[in-house]
């Protein structure tokens, strides 16, 4: 019986943990990554965090710290100043898709569309999402490629992707 007692208290315990962070935004679980630094940094300085707390849901493809440090530090330091908000507000919606496309979705279309899928960005511009090299990419409009290392990173308002380089509007 305490086997038993036990065995229920854990999975109420898990349930209830996995339900607390369903409920933390897409923004809520960058902050509590220090991973996503730079990112939230970013978002901050473009005015960005309380949309992507907004209902979504969102689907965000957000480079990591390794990735913003891909970007000279002087040009990035120039983007996050106020001057350059409209530029970095830019950059930024170039990595975010209105709707929640989870792993499972993204690997369904890219089936359907024989590994290549091409979708609109909140600032009006086309990324496509390529299969290749048996490893999912991030294809911008310059013809740069960012690999997708991590996905289903779950939020109450939408889904996180992680990628390795930060993609670039035209």
């Amino acid at each position: 019986m305490k086997k038993f007692v036990f065995i229920l208290t854990t999975v109420v315990a898990l349930t209830a943990s996995q339900m607390v962070s369903a409920q933390k935004t897409i923004v809520d679980v960058a902050v509590g990554n220090e991973d996503f630094s730079t990112l939230v940094a970013a978002l901050k300085a473009a005015d960005l965090v309380g949309a992507l707390q907004g209902d979504g849901p969102f689907t965000v493809f957000a480079p990591n710290n390794s990735a913003f440090g891909k970007i000279d530090a002087d040009t990035l330091n120039s983007l996050l100043k106020p001057e350059n908000k409209k530029a970095l507000t830019n950059i930024l919606t170039y990595h975010v898709i209105s709707g929640k496309l989870d792993a499972e979705a993204v690997v369904a279309a890219l089936d359907k569309n024989k590994g290549m899928v091409t979708l609109k960005a909140l600032n009006g511009q086309e990324l496509t999402v390529q299969q290749k090299e048996g490893k999912i990419w991030l294809k911008d409009q310059n013809g740069n490629y960012s690999e997708i290392i991590m996905t289903d990173v779950m939020g109450s308002n939408g889904v996180i992707h992680v990628i390795n380089s930060v993609v670039m509007p035209k």
